[in-house]
Order: structure tokens, then sequence, then C-alpha cells
């Protein structure tokens, strides 16, 4: 994937937007500012608050890889400042678990939550090689034969600022949508990079796995699909390069829809699951 300028891990706009400063009278407290690049509609994109409470979480833990994260979206976040609130439950030779949760402040300067996390944090290079799966990659056009996402028209009014920190290529098979032909099968695959040319790792997974467009969409179903929870498993570090990122849904029942979401990386490992649940966007 060409890219004007390659940025490293710790020094893209990604980091920098996903930093967190520790306090030092409250070990184990962070605190953060929300950027607004990260916006979609009028809320922060949830994998983006997922991946800033995950930092936290590996400063705050004795291991620093994510290898499942679940999180609890209870309200919605805005830019802004924010206070991350970790603690340590249970800390092993392989395994270190802690929970978090993200505040942000209301008009009278109280703290509301916006997300509750619980995490297993490991080290990623020091699991087993050993692979049994009958997974496969998705079958997908080569990275320039997809759509980039601001290809077509915007589907919703509102912020679109997260389009612009992402590198995606839609594959053209489930971005119908765009043009008002949606497939039916709410399904959602694309090549997935950052727009800086930052190479992908466990943090960047866990906003890869809720940045394309809602498979909502390819139901027909336009409009704004707040996350209920998400749960992310990391299987491994991902290799250089941009990754394909398959996502499909099978049941919308009672006003809700979950998202199974795969992550393969460039040499064709599979790096990241998540499953989520999702309010379907309101058709009146």
């Amino acid at each position: 994937m060409a890219q004007a300028a390659q940025a490293t891990i710790g020094d893209s706009e990604f980091d920098r937007d996903t930093g967190v400063t520790p306090r030092a009278d409250e070990p184990g407290v962070f605190d953060a500012e929300l950027s607004a690049g990260w916006t979609i509609i009028s809320a922060v994109n949830g994998g983006y608050l997922l991946a800033l409470v995950g930092r936290a979480l590996s400063e705050a833990l004795p291991h620093r890889d994510p290898l499942t994260v679940s999180a609890h979206y209870l309200t919605s976040s805005v830019p802004g400042p924010a206070v991350i609130r970790t603690q340590l439950v249970r800390s092993g030779n392989t395994l270190s678990t802690g929970q978090a949760s993200l505040f942000q402040y209301d008009a009278d300067g109280a703290e509301v939550e916006r997300i509750r996390v619980l995490a297993s944090y490991g080290d990623l290079d020091a699991l087993p090689d050993d692979v049994r799966t009958t997974a496969v990659p998705p079958a997908m056009p080569d990275y320039y034969d997809c759509f980039a996402a601001d290809a077509g028209p915007a589907p919703i009014p509102g912020s679109s600022a997260i389009v612009d920190r992402l590198a995606l290529r839609l594959d053209p098979a489930t971005a119908g949508w765009a043009v008002g032909a949606p497939s039916g099968k709410g399904e959602m695959r694309a090549w997935f990079g950052l727009a800086d040319g930052r190479d992908a790792d466990p943090l960047s997974l866990l906003l890869a796995v809720d940045a394309l467009p809602p498979t909502a969409f390819d139901l027909g179903l336009i409009g704004w699909a707040p996350t209920v929870e998400l749960t992310t498993h990391v299987r491994c570090r991902p290799a250089p390069g941009p990754v394909r990122v398959a996502i499909t849904t099978r049941n919308l029942a009672g006003g809700f829809l979950e998202e199974d979401a795969e992550v393969w990386d460039s040499a064709g490992r599979l790096v990241a699951q998540s499953r989520q649940l999702a309010r379907a966007p309101r058709t009146s």
C-alpha cells in the first residue's frame, strides 16, 4: 500500500490521540483528551474509545498486550477531556486482568461514566505457535481494486472526521449501499489501515474491529448504529501492512443486531476477532 509518508508506532496521529497521562497522586488513574478527529455522526467512535482505554490498561497492568477486551458503552462520548480509572483485578505469570472506566464531565462538572471495560492482558510474543483452525481469510479484490471510503456520497449527515484518519478500501461487493443498492446480506469487508501509514499493532486492532461502516447499511438501514457491547480477542501480533476486515450480521431482531468481525494480517493470519451488539438504526 503506497503512502506519502510512513509513520512509526509512537509518533503517529493514532498514538497521539490515544495518549494517556498518569496522575502522579492517583495510581491507576489517567487523564486523556478525546479527539474530534475520531467522530462519526455526532459521537466519538467506539473502536477509538476501546483503543484509548486499552492503552491505559496496558500502562496500568503488569502485562502489555490485550488478549481479550470486553466493553459496555453506557453513554455517548464527545470530544474533550476524559479520565480513565483502572484497577488491577488479578495478576499471574502469563495473564493479568484489570478493569477500567472512562468518565467525562457534565455541565455541572460531575463525572459521567461513558464506557466500562474488563480485560485480560498477556505477552503475545510468548504464545505458542501451534495453530489449528478451519477459518480462512476473506476473498477480496486487491487493495487498489477496492473503493476508498470517501468515494461515494456521505450516507448519513453529521461528522465523518474518522474517515480522514483511516485508509479504508471497501470491497465493491459490500459497498452497494453507497449507491442505494444494498445486497441485503449484512456483510462488510475492507482493507484497513491508518492514513499516516502506521502499521497495525494490538491496540490498533481494537479500533479496526469497529472502523468499517455498519453492516446495517448492507441491510438497507442507513443511520447511527450505536454500540451496546463489544468484545475483542487479539490472537497474535499483526505483520506489517494493511489488514483485511470482514464483518457479518446474521440476526437483526428486537431492534438489535450483532456484528461478528475477523481481522487478517498481510501474512494471512487471523490476528483479531470480535462480536458486537448494536442498536439497529431507526427507520422512522
